[in-house]
């Protein structure tokens, strides 16, 4: 769909394609692609005058970092606009630091400013959870501003909340406020050994490189050693991301100990790397 934006150029970006060009995510997925068909059908049915499903824009996106839910957050972002419920659709991404401010009177003024960011597109808040609990807190007055503005600025404003999974429940459930405008959860689950060496494989295209047959089997097995042994801490992407970055350099370190590189070697992972 061709879609004017407010400078009056066509947004061409395909959505939905970018989302399902993404390794793994099943869930995800099918859960976007629900939430898009909703709002369609629901369009057209308005267009009709038929009564209408109130549908509710904001999520909650639960699971372990590097699972891709600030992507995701963004594609989002992008199809809200597609379909006309955000004018702008940009995502502004946000952690306690940005909302919480250190004396009195100034987490206020500094969530409010963040969300002045964010209007007519996502706020996406991760972590959120870590806005209660710490002392002498000013959180709770972050998530004051956060929820009059979520009514104030109901027609331009939509949140997306992540973390991992129990603990963005925890935080929900306990605030009536939160739990009244956030029941729609999505979970993005941990990557499998398969995906994990998928994502390296493309890092790798992306980048130009080749890896010998040897060295990939020792690639696996790296990657397959370290979900087995992962905790909640565990980077998936970030981690792959991480590893490739290593991989490269020690590849240039070993280049630069030769006497004279030819071209090709520029291009090829190898075992030792």
């Amino acid at each position: 769909q061709q879609q004017q934006n407010n400078g009056g150029a066509v947004d061409n970006h395909d959505y939905m394609s970018e989302l399902s060009g993404l390794i793994g995510l099943g869930t995800v997925k099918k859960e976007v692609e629900s939430l898009r068909n909703l709002i369609k059908i629901q369009a057209m049915r308005k267009q009709q005058g038929l009564p209408n499903t109130s549908v509710s824009y904001h999520c909650v996106f639960s699971g372990n970092p590097g699972t891709g839910k600030t992507t995701v957050a963004r594609i989002v972002a992008g199809i809200y606009k597609e379909l006309g419920i955000l004018k702008k659709g940009h995502l502004v991404e946000v952690d306690r630091s940005k909302l919480v401010g250190e004396y009195v009177g100034q987490t206020a003024p500094k969530t409010n400013k963040v969300i002045d960011e964010a209007l007519d597109g996502v706020l996406f808040i991760d972590e959120a959870y870590s806005l209660v609990g710490e002392g002498s807190d000013y959180g709770a007055e972050a998530i004051a501003t956060l929820l009059k503005r979520m009514e104030d600025d109901r027609n331009r404003l939509v949140v997306i909340l992540a973390g991992y999974t129990n603990e963005i429940k925890e935080f929900i459930d306990s605030n009536p406020g939160l739990q009244s405008r956030f029941n729609r959860y999505i979970q993005f689950d941990d990557y499998s050994t398969e995906e994990l060496t998928e994502i390296f494989k493309r890092n790798l295209r992306k980048s130009r490189y080749k890896i010998k047959r040897d060295a990939f089997e020792e690639l696996q097995s790296v990657i397959e050693r370290a979900v087995t042994s992962r905790d909640k801490n565990f980077g998936n992407a970030r981690y792959v991301r991480n590893l490739f970055e290593k991989v490269v350099q020690n590849q240039a370190n070993r280049l630069a100990r030769m006497e004279s590189i030819d071209n090709d070697e520029l291009s090829i992972i190898t075992r030792e790397d």
